[in-house]
């Protein structure tokens, strides 16, 4: 019989979701973006940057990209909590991990509104 530790930390349902909210948001978008794109397609870099001048573009963008960082989060924390057992490899590997996502975070948001 497998003995099963709880520590209290509740990732299980929590994650789940996140996970399937996460994905639904960036299924959203991408529907959205095929039918913009299909509307009317930017040939060109004025009409791309005309496109995502608009405020609800630019926040529709936002919104994917960070669903898309929670949803790498949360896979990437399972694949090493799956396969990395030395504790402080793994918590430095997930540190590691977040500060990326993080930085990704802010030059999404830089990119989107330095324009």
């Amino acid at each position: 019989m497998v003995k099963r530790v709880v520590v209290g930390a509740h990732y299980g349902l929590r994650d789940w979701l996140v996970q399937r909210v996460s994905a639904v948001v960036m299924a959203l978008y991408t529907v959205l973006l095929v039918v913009v794109l299909a509307a009317a397609p930017p040939l060109d870099y004025a009409a791309w940057k005309a496109l995502f001048a608009q405020q609800w573009m630019r926040f529709a963008t936002l919104l994917f990209f960070f669903s898309l960082f929670l949803h790498a989060w949360v896979g990437v924390r399972d694949i090493l909590m799956d396969y990395v057992h030395p504790t402080g490899v793994r918590l430095a590997l997930q540190v590691v991990v977040v500060l990326a996502l993080v930085y990704y975070a802010m030059w999404t948001v830089q990119v989107l509104w330095s324009a």
